[in-house]
């Protein structure tokens, strides 16, 4: 498996939560969304500029802007 950044990841491929790599308030608000490692994850569409990114997790979509999605690595099939 490798290891990417989730703003990296192509539309509709999934992955599993490797780690979020912020901490503060930030951080605390990305874990509180259900994005913590473990958690299944799958690109569902992008933005026309690629910002922000809508995601399907826990059974509901989330969007991210790329800036709070390069904090989040996603374990991926290659």
């Amino acid at each position: 498996m490798a290891v990417m950044s989730l703003r990296r990841m192509a539309i509709n491929q999934s992955g599993t939560i490797a780690a979020v790599k912020v901490g503060g308030e930030l951080g605390r608000r990305i874990r509180e969304m259900g994005l913590v490692p473990g958690t299944e994850i799958t690109i569902k569409q992008r933005a026309p500029l690629n910002d922000p990114v809508a995601l399907r997790v826990l059974g509901g979509t989330l969007t991210l802007r790329n800036n709070e999605a390069d904090y989040i690595e996603v374990e991926v099939e290659e």
